[in-house]
């Protein structure tokens, strides 16, 4: 689930138990374009305080204002539907005429979010199950391909990791790797059997563990909704994982290093028992080609080519580390033909 949807349910359940009355607003179906899909949430304070996003900010400020003036004395859910007509869309700032649909759900200490963050906090994938008439909520166990359903009876959410990522070494790199990719809502596992580098790690919501990282991607049982980074730069360490990640169904494989040295990597790789089409979903070098540096410029980048494999964005519409390279340095080849020509 959206980190923002996270922060929403934490800060409801805060507000919940501290006595104050909350309104859960839940993004149901859209028609047309729409700043946020099904699934998203805001979370209205009886005093008008916000937490979440469901829109461009029109639709926030709509309900905000019910609140102030009206109260939040509705005690059932409530179905609300924005952007009817073009005027109304214009009006609650939704693009192209676009229509979006609400619940708008009164919390109480019975709605179970308490109990539904613990279930998140332990990695665990759940569907929330809410009865529109009588306002209970029960918690169910979830699949990665379930999504939020919605009968006008019945309100069906997911919460929880869709995602998981499979990080190999607990470099600095690694940490802001890491640290991202927990608030984009992957489960990150972090894979260095070396003690030199997990003595000093310290980053909440990931886990660590020591054991070679092809046994790790073993135990891991890589599924299409995987993402593995090999970034320790040691053959020994990242061609272990890259060998089980290649033939798994992981939606992404990528490894830290230069054009000359992944190109070795592949042909290393050609060793075992690997098809060229397993070795070509490789990517190598890493990342979105955006000047990066540094290591948090490094971890945006990476997590930029992950995130556009990840919403299908097509290739000839990124352009990665190895082809802008390569760019440049024909770039620089003619710059310097010229020069000495001139």
């Amino acid at each position: 689930m959206d980190s923002v949807d996270l922060e929403c349910l934490k800060r409801s359940a805060e507000w919940v138990e501290a006595g104050r009355r909350v309104l859960l607003v839940t993004v149901v179906k859209t028609w047309g374009s729409s700043p946020r899909p099904p699934g998203a949430m805001l979370a209205v304070r009886d005093d008008g305080h916000v937490v979440g996003s469901v829109s461009g900010g029109c639709i926030e400020d709509d309900l905000i204002e019910r609140v102030r003036s009206e109260g939040l004395k509705a005690t059932k859910c409530e179905v609300v539907t924005y952007g009817v007509s073009a005027d109304e869309a214009r009006r609650f700032g939704l693009p192209c005429g676009g229509t979006i649909q609400l619940v708008l759900e009164p919390l109480t200490k019975e709605s179970g979010i308490l109990a539904l963050l613990r279930e998140i906090e332990e990695g665990h994938l759940v569907a929330r199950r809410l009865e529109m008439a009588t306002g209970f909520a029960t918690l169910h166990p979830a699949k990665p391909s379930d999504s939020l359903a919605f009968d006008g009876r019945t309100l069906t959410t997911i919460h929880g990791p869709r995602y998981r990522m499979l990080v190999i070494g607990a470099s600095q790199l690694s940490k802001y790797l890491a640290q991202i990719a927990v608030g984009l809502d992957y489960q990150v596992t972090v894979c260095d059997p070396r003690e030199e580098y997990t003595e000093t790690w310290d980053i909440p919501g990931v886990t660590l563990v020591r054991t070679m990282p092809d046994d790790t991607a073993m135990a891991m049982k890589l599924d299409e909704r995987c993402a593995v980074v090999a970034l320790t730069h040691d053959p020994k360490l990242d061609d272990l994982a890259l060998l089980e990640a290649l033939a798994s169904p992981a939606f992404y494989v990528g490894a830290l290093g230069s054009r000359a040295n992944n190109d070795k990597r592949r042909e290393r790789l050609k060793q075992f028992e690997l098809t060229d089409a397993q070795i070509a979903r490789l990517h190598g070098p890493i990342g979105l080609y955006i000047g990066s540096r540094t290591p948090p410029e490094i971890a945006i980048a990476i997590l930029a080519e992950i995130t556009a494999v990840k919403n299908g964005v097509p290739e000839d519409a990124r352009i990665n580390v190895a082809i802008a390279k390569a760019r440049q340095s024909a770039a620089a080849t003619a710059a310097c033909s010229v020069a000495q020509n001139a």
